[in-house]
């Protein structure tokens, strides 16, 4: 006997609408994903509700990040300390910019466990054969450990490089542990390592598949990049390891990054950090032991809050902010992204600013590494170009540098994009800094990108073909699920 396929439609649309209650349910809290997800599963029934458990679903946070050698280090006592300091006035701020954004540096304490620390010295990078030259002559002076976490590693010939350097630490008795991020360094397998890890260096996954093919966790991706040598040396920002970070990708050209070497008490918030991560990902957990936070004499006066935030965080940590520098300008915000995704609260925040007097100005790419990135990107800014903002597409190469600076006071640079991955799905760290020298150094260098942009008028985005404006408006309306 056959069976009549259209006996099982009324199943079928049980199911679906089983699912698409299931997705409100989870996604209550974000009306606009909800329908995003709503309408996938419209379009591609039964299939929706499965790419949205690869894809949408929420991270169980509880206990996803547990390491009891905080209290060994005093790390809970010091926040509260500092919170309760800043609170009763009596916190000793060095400078008249720690001052100016008490309210921020105790927004970053209450929500992301983000000491304030006074006595770094920063050196910043922003062009990748600068940076890796410098990360691997510390590499090569190390003395007891090299801990390095990137979203993207590979073994290309940069890779390689540090590769070498690194068995050659190994064989001096130097402690070496890599974690990267599987989605990001897809390819990349743990036994491409054996020389190190059969010299005792130890190699993790960041949230690796469960199945081949099949990773439940695959929407949320540890997009950090940071490397801690010593206890004492740390960089984090934007550049992965590969050989396009150098400008050798001919599809990308020169890569314009931002990157900074941190020396002073900043580091040990960047190795709590690593560790943090490090012992979700291992089995083989670390221990506190003093190695890892030696003392660190005075290196500089900038003050810095290491600030990570994650689909483990019970506050959007970094987008929190950006939103609160925003807010704190004056006279100018420069903003340099390459991907201009953002929620509605912070495209409010810039608009406000904007007709609030207040110079914004905004660094994009003028290609895509992701197509319905860049289009949204271009709807967004085009939205800003009409409340005033001044838009500038970089046309050296590419930029994929992360960073706002306002009023040569404050500025943050780190791993977090200006879109709503970056804000909510990925796992990001961001320096943000209180400090005159170091921010007006980072506005000088937007000024100077500027010689290698073209400007985006009104007129012209206004003239943009109906080609563009269909790109536009599709990628916009996928925006909470890209």
């Amino acid at each position: 006997m056959l069976l009549d396929p259209f006996a099982f439609l009324p199943i079928l649309f049980i199911l679906n609408l089983t699912f698409a209650v299931t997705v409100i349910f989870l996604e209550r809290k974000d009306a606009s994903s909800a329908w995003a997800w709503i309408l996938v599963l419209f379009f591609l029934p039964f299939l929706g509700f499965v790419l949205y458990l690869l894809l949408g679903r929420q991270l169980r946070k509880k206990h996803l990040f547990r390491w009891d050698g905080q209290k060994d280090i005093g790390i809970d006592k010091l926040i509260n300390y500092q919170i309760n300091a800043i609170e009763e006035d009596s916190l000793e701020l060095r400078n008249q910019y720690v001052e100016e954004y008490k309210s921020l540096i105790h927004m970053n304490l209450k929500t992301s466990d983000s000491v304030l620390t006074q006595d770094n010295h920063v050196q910043i990078f922003t062009d990748g054969a600068e940076k890796f030259e410098s990360l691997i002559e510390d590499i090569s002076s190390a003395k007891d450990h090299i801990h390095i976490q990137y979203y993207i590693f590979k073994l290309d010939q940069l890779g390689q490089r540090i590769l070498t350097v690194l068995k050659r630490k190994m064989k001096q008795g130097v402690n070496v542990r890599i974690l990267y991020d599987e989605m990001g360094s897809r390819g990349l397998k743990k036994r491409q390592f054996k020389e190190l890890i059969d010299l005792g260096g130890e190699v993790e996954v960041f949230f690796p598949s469960v199945l081949p093919l099949f990773n439940p966790r695959l929407n949320f991706r540890n997009h950090r990049k940071i490397v801690i040598i010593d206890g004492r040396i740390g960089y984090i920002g934007g550049f992965n390891v590969g050989d396009e970070y150098l400008g050798l990708n001919k599809k990308f050209g020169y890569w314009r990054d931002t990157h900074l070497k941190i020396e002073g008490s900043s580091v040990h918030p960047l190795q709590t950090r690593f560790l943090l991560d490090w012992n979700q990902a291992s089995n083989n957990n670390i221990d506190y032991s003093e190695k890892y936070f030696p003392a660190i004499p005075q290196k500089g006066d900038v003050a810095i809050q290491i600030v990570s935030s994650g689909p483990d965080a019970d506050w959007p940590t970094i987008k929190n902010g950006y939103l609160k520098l925003l807010m704190s300008a004056k006279r100018y915000i420069y903003i340099q992204t390459p991907y201009f995704i953002p929620d509605s609260s912070f495209l409010n925040a810039v608009e406000v600013a904007i007709l609030s007097g207040i110079d914004v100005r905004i660094m994009i790419p003028n290609k895509p590494d992701h197509m319905f990135v860049y289009w949204a990107t271009y709807s967004y800014v085009g939205e800003l170009l009409k409340a005033g903002a001044k838009v500038y597409i970089y046309e050296k190469g590419f930029i994929h540098a992360k960073m706002i600076v306002i009023d040569d006071e404050a500025s943050t640079v780190g791993t977090a994009n200006i879109d709503v991955r970056s804000f909510s799905l990925n796992f990001e760290v961001n320096a943000f800094i209180y400090n005159r020298t170091i921010s007006h150094e980072l506005a000088e260098i937007f000024e100077r990108d500027i010689f290698d942009c073209s400007e985006l008028t009104l007129e012209q985005y206004n003239n943009r073909s109906n080609t563009i404006k269909f790109k536009e408006s599709v990628s916009r309306l996928l925006t909470p699920i890209l």
